[in-house]
């Protein structure tokens, strides 16, 4: 079987180590282009990656040249992923889809268009359905798929089964983020030391919305949103990586916490029941032991996310969920949403 052929934008940031590190023994995506800012183009990746991803460079990426984000140098490959800053995002993915290339990206710009799919593969993999119709409604040569925020790809996790078998009035959640959220030099170390920042610009307006995004479904080929209503406080806490959530869904009527426990340990979907290489076995591991999910002890599937301290008090269902932000929320997403693609014939 021929290879996937990629190119990565924004390799040397940590999402972008994350997902070089994926795709060096992926079995079916071959990582063919490294590209990031213009003062490193020619360079060796070696030499242009500040690497903190863990383990050594892959040989295989060690020595390839640094590209430019220019559609030029990336016509000959099947698909671009990117991993580009959001300020950088826009134009640069525009400029590749116009010009006839599939983009796959984990950047916000585009995230709530309604001819923009996105993508949390175990929970709308349908929506790519949209694509059917992308390039007629925008214009483009090339197709567009986006990614979801980091918090809310988690968080939708446990929220799809739960609002697939409960009626709720009200959602409260209240994360508490990794710094690895803010990038690598994100967040200096004074700020975050032994200290609990109870603000993060943006997150409480955009988790809601894309969350709402995810949850919708297609009618006469488009997205109808869901309308979940949903509000969010956003903290960063000094945990290097891993975003939790604490969610309290205010329930229409009563509800049995065992039958809600079997929805979240039941749940599968496309990825699972077609055995994709990124997707997890278990898409969300139940924690029942009163003190878990943890940062520290229940990361080691990236790609899973972990829900625990499930209760129904009075009307409020409760819980806690855990999820790696860098895998699940952003370099795995990516690569499994291709795989998604591959699998249902949209590459």
């Amino acid at each position: 079987m021929d290879k996937i052929k990629v190119s990565l934008l924004g390799s040397t940031g940590m999402v972008g180590q994350k997902m070089v590190r994926i795709l060096s023994s992926h079995p079916f995506i071959e990582l063919t282009k490294v590209s990031a800012s213009p003062s490193k183009v020619g360079k060796k990746y070696e030499e242009s990656v500040r690497w903190i991803e863990q383990g050594d460079i892959p040989d295989q990426v060690k020595e390839m040249r640094m590209v430019s984000t220019s559609p030029e140098d990336h016509k000959d490959v099947d698909v671009v992923l990117s991993a580009l800053p959001n300020d950088l995002a826009e134009d640069v993915e525009l400029k590749l889809v116009k010009e006839g290339i599939t983009v796959i990206s984990n950047a916000s710009p585009f995230r709530m268009d309604p001819d923009v799919p996105l993508i949390n593969p175990e929970v709308n993999w349908e929506h790519l359905q949209i694509l059917k119709h992308q390039r007629e409604r925008k214009g483009w040569k090339g197709v567009m798929v986006k990614n979801p925020n980091c918090t809310a790809s988690i968080m939708t996790m446990p929220l799809k089964p739960i609002f697939s078998s409960v009626s709720s009035k009200r959602t409260f959640i209240t994360t508490l983020q990794a710094v690895s959220g803010a990038g690598y030099s994100g967040l200096p170390f004074m700020a975050i030391e032994n200290n609990v920042i109870p603000y993060i610009k943006g997150e409480e307006d955009k988790i809601p919305k894309e969350i709402n995004k995810m949850l919708g479904k297609i009618e006469d080929g488009k997205i109808k949103n869901a309308n979940n209503v949903i509000y969010v406080t956003s903290t960063r806490v000094p945990v290097k990586v891993g975003h939790m959530g604490v969610i309290n869904v205010e329930l229409q009527e009563k509800v049995d916490p065992e039958s809600v426990k079997r929805s979240i340990r039941e749940f599968k979907s496309l990825p699972q029941l077609r055995g994709l290489p990124t997707a997890p076995k278990f898409p969300i591991v139940l924690r029942d032991e009163e003190d878990r999910p943890q940062p520290a002890r229940d990361l080691s599937e990236g790609m899973s996310t972990s829900v625990g301290r499930i209760k129904v008090e009075d009307d409020i269902l409760r819980f806690v969920v855990l999820g790696d932000n860098l895998v699940r929320g952003a370099a795995g997403i990516t690569v499994l949403t291709l795989e998604v693609m591959k699998e249902l014939g949209y590459i």
